[in-house]
């Protein structure tokens, strides 16, 4: 656990970040100090925690050797409490591990578009939409529409979510990827079975501007009317913002508010979250290189599928667990996959 947990690399992180707030100038900005202040006594508290346990463990096992060596039973009586209360931290700690990435303590910015296929998979991304909505809502966490675009004939075309809680991201990477739905469409006449896709993005929101450095030259804005469904819901005045970070190609766009100024703040909240997004998963398959790990082409691998015909089946592709009880995961049960999925990573590291 201690492997997994990278005792070293924490350290680490908690003297750089101990020297940062020694810096000149450090309090010029209050709202970055405070932030990397809080970060600071977080780092410290697993780091005291983690070294507290060691020390524990340490002793623990000289005072063991020592009694087998003099065959002391009466010692090894006295530290079987000890090994008890030790095994139940420690079964408390490899929990916390699930949530041991930089980013995995923050809200999440959830993006789901619909593939190829029109109405239907417009269909399965409202459905996704719901489903990880009532996610949130049986967690306690908050849930927005940033963004949304509607779909032709029904469902969305698009859709961004701002999931907001304590280690939403660390939870949510797990659905990270393709989700591809088999059903009898209720948009066929024939009433046929299709097949159908979404891809799912998960982002690290970003807890200050000052923390994803965003030179200006490098985003161009463009301006244009949001859609609606006609009459007096279309625009009359260009609000909507389109914004392009030209050295990644990285385009989002914002039309669900009425201002301009609101359409682009949300636009730059999601832009900074995928270039953070982008720059983990860059540091991540570096890593995974230098273990010898196979390191997939990319996050738009299909990880999950909902059959809902001929038989009742979700089953995760990445952990193989599966349930028959489709109604509950798509009404936002998702703990099972989320534990699975997490529980493997742990393994992995």
């Amino acid at each position: 656990m201690r492997c997994g947990f990278d005792l070293p690399e924490k350290t680490k992180q908690l003297h750089a970040l101990e020297q940062e707030s020694t810096a000149d100038g450090f309090w010029s900005d209050a709202a970055v100090a405070s932030a990397h202040m809080r970060r600071l006594t977080e780092v410290r508290e697993v780091v005291d925690l983690w070294n507290s346990l060691g020390r524990r463990i340490d002793d623990a096992t000289t005072l063991l050797e020592l009694a087998a060596e003099e065959n002391d039973t009466a010692i090894v009586d006295e530290m079987s409490a000890e090994t008890d209360a030790l095994e139940r931290e420690l079964g408390r700690r490899e929990f916390d591990l699930r949530f041991s990435g930089p980013y995995d303590g923050r809200s999440a910015i959830l993006a789901i578009y619909a593939g190829a296929g029109g109405t239907e998979s417009q269909d399965w991304a409202e459905m996704l939409t719901r489903m990880y909505v009532r996610w949130a809502e049986r967690n306690g966490f908050g849930a927005e529409v940033l963004d949304s675009s509607a779909g032709e004939e029904a469902g969305l075309k698009s859709v961004s979510l701002e999931i907001s809680g304590r280690n939403v991201y660390g939870n949510l990477r797990s659905e990270h990827g393709v989700h591809r739905l088999v059903r009898l469409s209720p948009f066929d006449s024939a009433h046929r079975r299709h097949t159908s896709f979404a891809n799912v993005e998960v982002l690290p929101e970003v807890e200050g501007l000052n923390e994803v450095v965003i030179a200006p030259d490098d985003v161009r804005m463009d301006v244009f009317r949001s859609s609606g469904a006609g009459g007096q819901n279309v625009q009359k005045t260009s609000t909507a913002v389109r914004l392009t970070h030209i050295p990644t190609g990285i385009v989002v766009t914002c039309q669900n508010e009425r201002s301009q100024i609101q359409n682009r703040e949300t636009a730059m909240k999601i832009l900074m979250a995928r270039l953070t997004a982008t720059e983990a998963q860059k540091r991540e398959a570096e890593q995974a290189e230098l273990r010898g790990d196979r390191v997939d082409a990319g996050w738009g691998n299909q990880i999950r599928s909902y059959v809902l015909h001929p038989y009742r089946m979700v089953k995760d592709h990445r952990t193989e667990m599966e349930t028959s009880n489709t109604d509950a995961v798509l009404d936002g049960d998702l703990t099972t996959f989320i534990d699975a999925y997490l529980a493997q990573r742990i393994g992995k590291n």
